[in-house]
Formats: C-alpha cells, structure tokens, sequence
C-alpha cells in the first residue's frame, strides 16, 4: 500500500527513556445515570462499578472536581499542542494499518475511557485540597469576615477541595443537633457560619468536606460526651490505667521515663457501643444538615500513638490502649478466648495477635459504620480520612487498618499525613503508595508549614507527588499560608505552572 508523504518521517525517531514513575490508572469518566453499572451498594454512578479491565475485580472512581476560571490555562495549551501532534503522527501512518481494522468495535467497555483525541476539558484536573483549622489563628468560622480573604488563598493556589474542621474536641462548630455539645460562639451567631462558607465556597467552584476530629477529646475533660456516657468512654491503657487518670494528659511515672505520648489529650473507646451510637447519630446528623456537603471527613480515627512504637501486643513491650472493661468481655464473649490480660503474667498478653486484630477490627467497624450511614443519607457524598503514613506502624500499634479500608470501599480517599523534612523518606513513602491497587483514591498530605522559609521545598514535594501520578493532594494548612506571604505566592505561581525536578 502506497505511503502518504508526512514531513515528520523526515524527522529521527524519538528516544525512549526507561522510567520508574508510576501513572495511576485514569479514572473513569462519569455517566449519566441512565448508562451507570448496577451496583449492590447504592446505584449512585460513582460508587464501586464492575472493572473494564479484568472479570471478577473493581473499579473504583471519584467524582469529577469542580473546574475553577482557569489556573492550568498555560499547561492545557501545551496539552493542545501534543494533542496536536498526535493527530499529525496518527495521520501519518493510518494507511500502514491492515486493511479492516478502521471499523472494527472497540473493546466493551473502551468509551469509559478517555482517549487520546478527546479535548483536555474531559479527562479529570488534579486535585488540590487545603485543611482549614477551626481553633487555629485564622478561625474563619468564628469571623465572616474571613470567608472571603479564605477562598481568595484557596483560588491562588489552584485548590479544588476545602477540609473544613467543624467537629474537634467533642463539639461542633456549627449548630448541631441538640445531643450534640456546640462550641459558644455558635449559639450567639445570627447565621450558620458553616453553612454560609459552604454556599460561598460552591460559588468559587470549590468542593466542600466536614472535617471531623472523631475520637479525640483533645485535652477536655469536661467535655459533654463524658458527662453523658461516663468514664467508662474513655480509653484505658495495658496497666489499667484511664486516660483521664494521666496527669496533664502525660504518661504517668515511672513510664514516662522511657516512652511519651505522641499526641496528648483524651481519646473515645471505639470498643464501646455507647461511643459507637453518640458517634453515628452525629455525623448522620451532620450529612443530613447539609445537603450541598460534598464530604465527611474523618481524623483522629485511631488509637493514640505512644512513642517509641510498640509493633503490637506480643512482645510484651511498650504501651498501648483499649485494655477497658467492656471492651475485654466484649472480647471474650465474641472470640471465646480467655481474657487477654486479667491473670496472665505481668507483660503478656494472651492470645496478642487475636486481641490486636479485634482492637483493629472495633475501628474498622466504625468507620464501615459511618460510611453505611453517610452515604445512605446522602448517596455521592465522598467519605475520606487524615491517615498515619506508615502503614505498618497503623497497622501495629494505633489499630488503623486504613489500607483495609480502602480495599473494602468503606472508604473512598485517603489522606496519608506526609508531614517531613526530608525530601527522600517523601519520595519513599509516595512510591510505597502508588504502587497500590487503589493509589488513584490516595491525595498525599504535605506540611507546607514546615517550609514557610524555604518555600522551594514544598515546590519541590508538591512535584514528586505529580511526579508518581497522584490525581491530588491536601495541604496543611490554610493557617500556616496566610501566616507566610511568600509561602503562599510561591505555591500560588507553582499551581499555574506545575513544575518537573530531579528526585532527591
């Protein structure tokens, strides 16, 4: 067959460079409801779908994120161009492909996906999401005047998602249900602050989710869930000792000679079913107040860490929680073993893999819980969570088995806290990350306030995420930003131009 003359054969052929960088699957598009795989969890056509890809497995996607007035307008003309250049080579040698093949049906399944030649406004943007603190220094809930000069940061820096905390400590930073306590500013509000950010927030095209401190109490002790569910709510240590029995939230001696607790304050059993109840209605209450809420998200959905870690119950050393009643003859009578502490020798655990995989499993619970109940309230609602990067560490010593989590599509994003300095322990933990089958639904978390100095760091971080294919990440926090101008305008020209370096 005759060749059509193209002037790129005039052209030398590109050299192909081996990488190691991992691209996340994309992410399918969304349908309309009509065309939406049936699922057996809620017909909502983002949620769990059978796989394209492969018989038998999953396929998971998360809804299209609001396209803001342009800040990638710089990066989506050079897209046009290789788009341009691809229907150029296309053109070239269409006629070297066997006759026959120019009708045949693509594979089923193959127009959920994006193709080469669909325009760039179809394929998903990269996310961006900012924790904005409730008592931090900004505290834009308590001051309308601050929602603006908030999401003007926000639009600077290219975000698509705001983390709103409205939940901490116990109380809520909007006006709650009656059950629930509210911080005081709330009842002498003439409107709902949160409520009022939510609506501002959609105007700018921005996604909005309730962040929500679930099993910390932070350091009150008089906190309303206490009074009202007593002390048996509270978690109790391998000693027998209560969290409130800690004097200023620290170890008592002689432990805290030898080891310290990695975040102070009190921390909800999630053993007990009371907590459990009071949790669920607060969080249903939540979704429901909101209609236009785009997420829940959780934090603090662990055990508290003690440092050094302990790598789990069975080598009888360190420190570590959920030794309280209930929780124990809860043990025993689900398992049938016999109690995992009461009469065995001082520093055994009996049974210690069996008691850490209940522990695990009661916070587990909870959030499988949480999600049922969210997302039958309001169906498409994204549910996420602030997680421990180390995964082991989770798994091992604060009964967060949030990769677990993911898998059972309990969850739909996770927020792994990369809080860290050093540029190469960055780099590991992100290739740890996307080489998962579910890495398309993990936004990595920086701590951009660690570089409010060296503002060229977290540029650089923030480009070994795009580097390694994550669809997003979330920044902490808005209050570290608007506390560092030049933090905020070096992020701010990066969003408009993502920028590619050498890996440390």
């Amino acid at each position: 067959m005759a060749r059509s003359p193209c002037f790129l054969r005039s052209l030398p052929p590109p050299t192909i460079r081996p990488t190691t960088r991992r691209h996340a699957r994309p992410l399918r598009p969304r349908t309309s409801a009509s065309s939406a795989p049936t699922s057996t969890r809620t017909a909502h056509p983002w949620r769990i779908v059978p796989s394209i890809e492969s018989k038998g497995s999953q396929s998971y996607r998360l809804p299209a994120l609001p396209q803001p007035s342009d800040p990638f307008r710089s990066h989506r003309i050079g897209r046009g161009l290789a788009v341009a250049l691809a229907v150029c080579l296309l053109a070239c040698v269409r006629d070297d492909l066997p006759q026959g093949t120019e009708n045949v049906a693509p594979p089923s399944g193959a127009g959920d996906r994006p193709s080469v030649g669909e325009p760039s406004a179809a394929r998903p943007r990269h996310g961006r999401g900012l924790w904005i603190l409730a008592e931090g220094t900004v505290r834009v809930l308590e001051d309308p005047a601050r929602v603006e000069p908030l999401l003007d940061r926000a639009e600077r820096l290219g975000a698509s998602d705001l983390f709103v905390q409205v939940y901490r400590g116990g109380r809520a930073f909007y006006p709650a249900a009656p059950f629930v306590e509210r911080a005081a500013f709330v009842d002498l509000a003439v409107s709902d602050r949160f409520g009022d950010l939510l609506a501002a927030a959609h105007a700018r095209n921005l996604r909005v989710h309730a962040w929500v401190n679930v099993l910390s109490l932070s350091t009150r002790r008089d906190a309303r869930l206490i009074r009202d569910l007593g002390p048996s709510a509270i978690l109790v240590d391998r000693v027998g000792r209560s969290l409130l029995d800690y004097p200023d939230f620290d170890l008592p001696e002689p432990d805290r000679r030898y080891y310290r607790m990695g975040t102070r304050g009190l921390y909800l059993d999630p053993a007990s079913i009371a907590v459990r109840e009071r949790l669920r209605a607060t969080f249903r209450d939540l979704v429901e107040r909101y209609p236009r809420l785009d997420g829940l998200h959780l934090d603090y959905i662990r055990h508290p860490g003690v440092l050094p870690f302990s790598p789990g119950s069975r080598f009888g050393v360190g420190l570590d929680f959920g030794y309280g009643d209930e929780a124990r003859a809860r043990y025993r009578a689900e398992t049938g073993n016999p109690d995992p502490i009461e009469g065995a020798s001082p520093g055994v655990v009996r049974n210690a893999n069996d008691w850490d995989r209940w522990r695990r499993r009661q916070v587990t619970e909870l959030v499988s819980a949480i999600s049922s109940d969210v997302h039958a309230a309001r169906p498409g609602l994204i549910l996420s969570a602030a997680v421990i990067p180390y995964v082991d560490r989770a798994y091992l010593s604060l009964a967060q088995d949030w990769r677990q989590w993911l898998e059972s599509g309990a969850l739909d994003l996770a927020i792994p806290m990369i809080y860290t300095r050093d540029d190469r322990l960055f780099r590991y933990q992100l290739e740890t990350f996307a080489g998962w089958a579910d890495a398309e639904r993990i936004w990595p978390g920086i701590g951009v306030w660690l570089f409010a100095r060296d503002p060229e760091r977290a540029r650089g971080q923030l480009a070994l995420v795009r580097q390694n294919g994550f669809p997003g990440e979330v920044l902490f926090s808005d209050d570290a930003l608007a506390g560092a101008p030049g933090l905020l305008d070096r992020l701010a020209r990066e969003s408009q131009t993502p920028p590619v370096v050498a890996l440390p």
